[in-house]
């Protein structure tokens, strides 16, 4: 029974496979052109402007240094592996192919996530009268820079 509906899973892959033809180079381009990308490097800028928004507004808040270079630097724990995460993405190994390209996607993914922590653990050492919270509201801040960077994408394009 289980070895009759492994064949009647591959019948119907096949079958979805058939339905659904591989695009042509120009319906590809047609279709980008509706659907622009959001370039990675307009994210990581946006990033940057807003994590440094949220630490001069931290300083002018509260008129303490420490506290405008902790969320600046929480903004940094974002920043800086969004950058590195961007620069993998784009390099030519990554889109060699399909394998190579989801490869570098999860092996870029794993930097970020590393990079982060590793910038969070160091946080103590680095500023002696850290603000945890103002590091975490400048974290949070920058990280939801992809949303607004989603929202304020091109618009697409009507044929």
């Amino acid at each position: 029974m289980a070895h009759e509906n492994s064949y009647e899973s591959e019948d119907a892959a096949k079958s979805a496979q058939s339905d659904y033809p591989p695009l042509t180079a120009e319906q590809v381009q047609a279709l980008r052109e509706i659907e622009p990308a959001v370039s990675p490097w307009r994210i990581v800028s946006l990033q940057c402007g807003v994590g440094v928004m949220v630490a001069l507004l931290a300083w002018a808040v509260t008129g303490e240094v420490v506290v405008g270079g902790s969320a600046l630097y929480g903004a940094l724990v974002v920043v800086i592996p969004s950058a590195l995460f961007a620069r993998g993405l784009m390099s030519r190994f990554s889109s060699i192919n399909p394998a190579t390209a989801s490869f570098g996607f999860f092996l870029w993914e794993a930097v970020k996530i590393g990079v982060s922590v590793v910038m969070l653990a160091a946080a103590p050492q680095l500023f002696e009268n850290l603000s945890w919270l103002a590091l975490m509201a400048g974290l949070v801040v920058t990280l939801k820079v992809y949303w607004l960077a989603l929202l304020m994408r091109a618009k697409p394009k009507h044929r």
